[in-house]
């Protein structure tokens, strides 16, 4: 019986690595990326993602974190843009997000249902808001593209 009660006691003490890998995940949103920073292997991560429902919480929150992240990152570049050149003065700055966009639009809705149950709100009520950021963004997008005359992009195919 003190065996069973040890193996237990074994399975619910949280490894090391976890925080790290957590905290690493929030910043990044990168799987590997977050697993190297805490010297643990992908494998491991997702094993014990798939046997411990709170470590899968706690995993889905930082991801989350992470997409606000870099959700706030693509605002300050749509506001501000990106100077593309070898200097400052002879470069030429540009608004283009895209790559972002698309990364924000994949994860809406496990954001979407993350926010839901974090802040006790309704699916429909997050992704409404969602929606209206998004539309918010491809406005500032194109009305940043309107002086210099550039053509809008092309819908995604899916």
């Amino acid at each position: 019986m003190a065996t069973t009660a040890k193996r237990r006691a074994k399975a619910t003490v949280c490894p090391k690595w976890v925080k790290p890998f957590l905290a690493a995940l929030a910043e990044t949103s990168n799987v590997s990326a977050a697993a190297r920073g805490a010297k643990v292997d992908t494998s491991t991560v997702y094993e014990r993602r798939r046997k411990h429902a709170e470590f899968a919480r706690d995993w889905q929150v930082a991801l989350c974190e992470g997409y606000d992240n870099l959700e706030m990152e693509t605002l300050f570049r749509l506001r501000t843009g990106e100077i593309k050149g070898s200097t400052a003065k002879r470069g030429v700055r540009q608004y283009d997000n895209a790559l972002a966009l698309r990364l924000l639009l994949a994860h809406r809705d496990s954001t979407t249902r993350t926010r839901a149950i974090r802040d006790n709100v309704s699916a429909e009520e997050i992704r409404a808001s969602l929606d209206r950021k998004v539309a918010e963004i491809r406005e500032r997008v194109l009305a940043a593209r309107a002086p210099l005359a550039l053509p809008e992009p092309k819908p995604d195919a899916g």
